[in-house]
């Protein structure tokens, strides 16, 4: 009896601390700057506080050293000994990393050891794919590209990335004509266990979710302004299965803070505005911060970073950078990349 008694006080204890949980106040960050040349980053895969890997639009997958300030000679990839692919997906199953260009033909390469080998390959005029990430258990992972079809271009691996398999449209929700994805930030898609949800843009903005490794899909509607090609939801982030953020906006008028930010608190069946009409505004990145209850939001683009300490309610206008994605170590630590370089954020 008394050793249920002392589980129950240790529940307690652990639900009143994460309810308690306390945001930090920050006004203002500093962004440790590192010139990469002649490479626009968009896709990063951290590794610790010292390492990330990225993939450029050269074809070059780089490794980053902060710890003695090295850029090592990135290993820079060519298809068919001529064209450099320009890759905007990284992402990593623990082993290796996968790097995915955009555009005809899409090009999806293993990286381990200094060594690259083509896994997936496809032509078509219509071809062009945005993102990629691994699920937890590093077996699964996902790919999505517009359509080249009515349906999102959607393939899976459950090897590790050994095989990849596009799924075909009889088993994806129907994509309204003009409907697509952004090769943004490679954060349109968010996996958790076996789920994921994928965000799009253009004519519609949506929440495609699966919760069987991309199996089975529904998809949902959002209130984030769209209707035409660069209006949509950039990219989304999920704290836990429930409670998520979508932010976008109309790259083609960045100023813009009109129904570009949203959060769920169903697991992404229904979306709320939120900031509506106030800053920040078009961005191509969200993320919590780790182990903040959901709380602390970074958002970044081109216009800027902000940051938010009450789940995306108010935000701050933290720094005038541009980056196109940020991605968190821990959280005290985070990765940045933008037009020719890396950044490192370190947060007290």
């Amino acid at each position: 009896m008394k050793r249920i008694y002392a589980l129950i006080f240790i529940f307690l204890v652990f639900v009143s601390c994460k309810k308690d949980y306390q945001p930090r106040e920050i006004d203002t960050i500093t962004v440790k700057e590192y010139k990469i040349n002649s490479v626009s980053i968009r896709a990063i895969q951290v590794v610790n506080k010292e390492k990330v890997i990225y993939a450029g639009s050269n074809g070059d997958v780089g490794y980053f050293y902060d710890k003695d300030e090295s850029i090592l000679p990135p290993i820079s990839i060519k298809y068919q000994d001529s064209i450099s692919p320009n890759f905007r997906s990284i992402a990593s199953n623990g082993k290796a990393v996968f790097a995915l260009s955009i555009a005809n033909p899409a090009l999806l390469y293993r990286v381990s050891g200094g060594k690259y080998k083509l896994k997936y390959s496809e032509k078509h005029e219509k071809v062009f794919y945005d993102s990629m990430h691994f699920f937890d258990d590093n077996k699964h992972g996902i790919v999505v590209g517009d359509p080249t079809e009515n349906c999102a271009s959607i393939i899976l691996t459950s090897d590790a990335g050994e095989t990849w398999n596009k799924i075909p449209c009889t088993n994806l929700p129907n994509f309204e004509e003009g409907e697509a994805f952004f090769a943004a930030s490679n954060t349109n898609i968010k996996t958790i266990g076996s789920t994921v949800w994928i965000a799009s843009g253009g004519k519609k903005a949506r929440i495609l979710k699966s919760d069987d490794y991309g199996k089975t899909w529904q998809i949902f509607e959002t209130p984030i302004i769209q209707g035409n090609g660069p209006q949509g939801i950039y990219s989304i982030d999920f704290a836990d299965k429930n409670n998520g953020i979508a932010i976008g906006g109309d790259y083609s008028k960045p100023l813009a803070n009109k129904a570009n930010k949203a959060v769920t608190i169903d697991g992404g069946k229904t979306w709320t505005l939120i900031s509506d009409g106030q800053n920040p505004n078009y961005k191509s990145c969200v993320q919590y911060v780790p182990k903040t209850n959901g709380k602390e939001v970074f958002a970044v683009g081109k216009t800027g970073i902000s940051y938010s300490n009450n789940g995306g309610n108010t935000w701050k206008e933290v720094s005038k950078e541009a980056y196109y994605t940020i991605q968190f170590v821990d959280r005290n630590t985070a990765w940045l990349a933008g037009n020719n370089k890396i950044g490192k954020l370190v947060l007290n």
